[in-house]
């Protein structure tokens, strides 16, 4: 027996294999570095996509800004040109071109508020809006004061103000200077934005020359019509009515008004000499308050109305005393005034 099973020939050994195990891992693996492959390059595409709409967002803002500053240049022309050369602008030509002025920066500053800000140019853009609603507030004073500036009765304390102005347009130029369009081009520069760069602007030309009150009213004073002083010929204003609310009033008798809305008082005033005439004042009293209302100007034989509200509002029955203050070289003055009484009810 055992000589015939030493007889049997050996069996082979089997070769050897890998085991399954680590099969499985180097799969998972091989898989797992497949998955992280593709995730890092997702996650560098997205951050080019996200770094591409950045500048581009950035670039968009710095063009923005340029447009503004490059209308708002021109703007700046065209208010001190005509203040250095009106030409042959009248006194209501140059009010009214220097109220165009004034909206259009009242568009710029409405502009800068709404521009669509990246988050690193919160700063800047701060500044920016600080220039702009600098500018912004100098032009609305100096357009409701420039009529008066022209005319003869408070041509010099308007005059004060607008110089006063003058020097904060000049301010502006200062913030835009030293803070705003550094910082912008700054956040343009860390994020490696080049060729964007916002334009410089002064919006005061000439250095300080039109910081200074002789300057202002040496050059309001060549718009033609402009009163420096007592024009020769006929002056004259006359009141031609008076109503509140749409009710004409008159001085015979007492006149019914409403008085469930607020009374405003529509004084109506006729230029009844030979010259143009700026700046004037009218003014109302009742219950022994006075409040007052300006006309522009007024052309020769033209009309022009004031409105008055007035508050507090009155009750009962009252005097209303209404008068269109002289103006310089007006001998008769009678028929610049009138007394009416009236209910409101």
């Amino acid at each position: 027996m055992e000589d015939s099973l030493a007889s049997r020939p050996g069996r082979r050994p089997r070769p050897p294999r890998r085991p399954e195990r680590q099969q499985i891992l180097l799969r998972r693996g091989l898989a797992l570095g497949a998955g992280l492959l593709i995730l890092i390059l997702i996650v560098l595409g997205v951050r080019g996509c996200l770094n591409a709409r950045k500048h581009r967002a950035l670039s968009d803002y710095a063009r923005n800004v340029t447009q503004i500053v490059d209308e708002t240049d021109q703007t700046s022309k065209s208010f001190f040109g005509k203040l250095s050369d009106p030409g042959n602008l009248s006194v209501t030509e140059f009010v009214a071109e220097v109220n165009a002025d004034r909206s259009a920066m009242d568009n710029y500053v409405a502009r800068v508020d709404g521009l669509d800000t990246p988050g690193d140019m919160g700063s800047a853009q701060d500044a920016l809006k600080l220039v702009y609603e600098l500018r912004g507030a100098a032009m609305t004073e100096i357009a409701d004061k420039v009529s008066t500036a022209l005319g003869e009765a408070g041509s010099k304390k308007a005059t004060e103000v607008i110089a006063r102005q003058m020097r904060v347009l000049a301010a502006s130029d200062v913030v835009y200077a030293e803070v705003a369009r550094p910082e912008i081009d700054g956040v343009l520069a860390d994020n490696g934005i080049e060729g964007d760069d916002v334009p410089k602007s002064e919006f005061v030309p000439e250095g300080t020359r039109w910081l200074e009150e002789s300057a202002v009213s040496s050059a309001l004073g060549s718009v033609s019509g402009a009163t420096s002083g007592e024009t020769a010929g006929v002056h004259g204003l006359g009141l031609i009515g008076v109503s509140i609310n749409g009710t004409e009033l008159t001085p015979e008798g007492a006149t019914a008004v409403s008085a469930e809305e607020t009374p405003e008082v529509e004084v109506t005033v006729q230029n009844q000499g030979e010259s143009t005439e700026n700046g004037i004042t009218v003014s109302v009293t009742v219950n022994g308050n006075t409040l007052t209302g300006d006309i522009s100007s007024i052309e020769a034989g033209a009309e022009e109305t004031a409105t008055i509200p007035l508050t507090p509002a009155p009750t009962g029955e009252v005097a209303l005393e209404v008068e269109a203050e002289p103006v310089p070289g007006e001998e008769v003055s009678e028929n610049n005034e009138a007394s009416y009484s009236v209910v409101f009810e």
